[in-house]
């Protein structure tokens, strides 16, 4: 399942893939205004920040830029023990998938539009986005689980209704 991150102050939409099949369809599925970010030279989640309609590369606020490091640090299993990484993000319209490729991996059109930023940890950010996708997580289930809808004050039976003199057969 594909993670949704909301970042709140300026409000933007991340999506993030927990395995490299869901970093395959990312790849697959992004828009032009998607950002992809991934840990350089290391296994990790492939984060996607979606930019508002005419904004840029360029254009994403320091703390909205921070944040996507911070998670897709987080989420690479060796990235995640180190003390600082670089972290690489390019658009999307950037990344190139060539035939016989491994799930997940990308290649890049134009090497020179990846830009890079090295990332030290910082736990507030990491906790507030666990503690989100968490919560997101349990809203998920509770409408999965029909929950708010099977309950027993609800349902009728009809072991008490007027017999039927409908004969069909």
């Amino acid at each position: 399942m594909v993670l949704f991150y909301k970042i709140i102050d300026p409000e933007y939409i991340v999506y993030m893939g927990i395995d490299k099949y869901e970093n395959e369809d990312l790849i697959k599925y992004g828009w032009p205004e998607d950002i992809w970010f991934h840990v350089h030279d290391l296994s990790s989640a492939h984060v996607y920040l979606r930019l508002k309609k005419g904004q840029t590369i360029n254009d994403i606020p320091a703390n909205v830029l921070e944040e996507c490091c911070q998670l897709v640090k987080n989420n690479s299993i060796q990235g995640c023990k180190e003390p600082a990484v670089d972290i690489v993000y390019t658009p999307w319209a950037n990344l190139k998938k060539t035939p016989g490729m491994e799930a997940g991996a990308v290649l890049y059109h134009n090497d020179n539009e990846a830009k890079y930023v090295r990332n030290v940890r910082k736990s507030a950010i990491i906790k507030r986005a666990d503690k989100k996708a968490q919560e997101d997580k349990k809203k998920q289930e509770e409408i999965r689980n029909y929950t708010s809808v099977m309950k027993s004050d609800n349902m009728k039976s009809n072991k008490y209704s007027a017999i039927d003199d409908d004969d069909f057969m």
